[in-house]
């Protein structure tokens, strides 16, 4: 397969909400489904999230994944305040379609392909349990939104 990151297979569209468990009500009531947990971004000791580059131990936020067919996942993201990707977007522009997301594996080289692209990271770290890394990369000029990276080590 060619392409930057070398798929062209969608796996998740994530969503900032100002609140997520009436978010995940109204799309489970939307979707006919029950609702999905709501889980936190895990703690720093795992996820070692980085914004810009810089260690940002405070950064977090609640989560609740829907899965809509296939490998899909809507994902619903409430940030806790402090100062990350998903707090910036909220504060910048509030709710909304935040990133379009693709499972991929050899995250730094998909990372520096990206950055060749004309992307920039603008946050990284691991999953919440440890399983897996994401990465956030900003394509507002090229691809008009922002494009996360997601390897599952398991």
């Amino acid at each position: 397969m060619s392409g930057v990151i070398e798929t062209n297979t969608l796996t998740q569209v994530g969503f900032i909400v100002r609140d997520v468990e009436k978010t995940k009500a109204v799309w489970a009531e939307f979707l006919g489904v029950s609702a999905p947990h709501t889980v936190d971004g895990g703690r720093f000791e795992v996820t070692q999230t980085q914004v810009e580059g810089k260690p940002a131990p405070r950064a977090n936020c609640l989560m609740a994944f829907f899965d809509v067919g296939g490998n899909v996942q809507i994902e619903l993201i409430q940030p806790n305040g402090e100062k990350s990707v998903w707090q910036d977007f909220l504060d910048q522009r509030g709710e909304g379609i935040h990133h379009i997301a693709f499972h991929t594996q050899g995250m730094d080289g998909k990372i520096a392909a990206c950055e060749r692209f004309g992307m920039t990271c603008v946050q990284r770290g691991k999953y919440g349990d440890g399983g897996g890394e994401y990465a956030y990369l900003a394509a507002d000029e090229t691809l008009k939104c922002l494009i996360e990276l997601l390897e599952n080590y398991r």
